[in-house]
């Protein structure tokens, strides 16, 4: 039998990739213990989709780097989308700048949003232990939510690109 790193067999690996990326976000410490996040792996048209909407939110924000993350979502593999929702943890801290029972509903708990960073952390390490090209992306994150991707209040999202080719795409960015 003889084996090639081809499109076909490359595609099936980032999914692989992507499965353990998002066991590795899963199982991140949680304040409380209590899951905040939701994840969502887009190939294909998905993905295309994605990019056209960084395009969009680029020209009518006129914001020029979304371009460049565009063309980054097109030249990968897959995105994983993670992202936080809004919830709060009745711990009424404060840090959010309210009291849990007086925080307006679109500003999410600093708990989740701490969540959030450390599933990043936790997905982006276990890429880069097997040499998957990657980056964070809040640009991909916003389309992601002005898309209405996610079924929850979630508005805080962020995007990891995945990439297998010969060079690192997502180092001579411009």
């Amino acid at each position: 039998m003889k084996y090639r790193l081809d499109q076909t067999t490359t595609e099936e690996i980032i999914k692989r990739v992507a499965d353990r990326l998002m066991i590795a976000a899963k199982t991140a410490p949680k304040g409380r213990g209590v899951n905040c996040l939701d994840m969502i792996l887009l190939t294909g048209k998905d993905k295309d989709d994605l990019s056209v909407a960084m395009d969009k939110i680029a020209e009518e924000e006129s914001v020029r780097f979304f371009y460049r993350d565009a063309d980054n979502i097109r030249k990968s593999q897959a995105v994983l989308l993670i992202a936080c929702h809004s919830q709060v943890r009745g711990l009424n801290c404060g840090l959010c700048g309210s009291l849990c029972d007086t925080k307006p509903e679109a500003v999410p708990c600093v708990f989740n949003v701490v969540d959030l960073g450390i599933a990043l952390g936790s997905a982006v390490s276990t890429a880069m232990d097997i040499k998957v090209d990657n980056r964070i992306l809040y640009s991909a994150g916003k389309a992601a939510i002005k898309l209405k991707l996610f079924a929850k209040n979630m508005p805080i999202a962020f995007a990891i690109p995945l990439s297998i080719d010969d060079k690192n795409i997502f180092f001579d960015r411009k």
